[in-house]
């Protein structure tokens, strides 16, 4: 499985973004995917998760309420809408697959895609 990021960009606070992930290959499908981000100098961390179905989803703490996961199985894409964004959801953000179908909420996913930045000014 090969993914691509895309959607990142530059958003005042408050405002909001949807950032896309495309998947290569027809087991995208019976994957569980999750994004990340990673800020300068910062680890990397699970923003939040979703189950191959999309019926079972996870976010962390700080993004409840104002993000939303979710996927297309039959357009092999999955998406992340970043409502109310603030400065520290600046970030470059990674979507991910992993070889099992339900929730993951660890790093150790199996497909990665490239990073997409968003940045968000105050």
């Amino acid at each position: 499985v090969q993914l691509q990021a895309c959607g990142g960009g530059l958003v005042q606070a408050w405002g909001s973004r949807r950032l896309s992930c495309a998947a290569s290959g027809r087991t995208f499908s019976s994957y569980g995917m999750g994004w990340f981000r990673q800020a300068p100098g910062k680890e990397r961390n699970i923003v939040a998760a979703i189950s191959w179905s999309g019926g079972s989803t996870w976010y962390t703490d700080s993004v409840k309420g104002r993000f939303t996961i979710s996927r297309d199985n039959a357009k092999n894409t999955g998406y992340l809408q970043m409502n109310s964004l603030k400065p520290e959801d600046t970030a470059e953000y990674f979507c991910a697959a992993h070889r099992a179908p339900g929730l993951r909420v660890a790093l150790d996913y199996d497909y990665w895609g490239q990073g997409t930045q968003v940045t968000v000014s105050s």
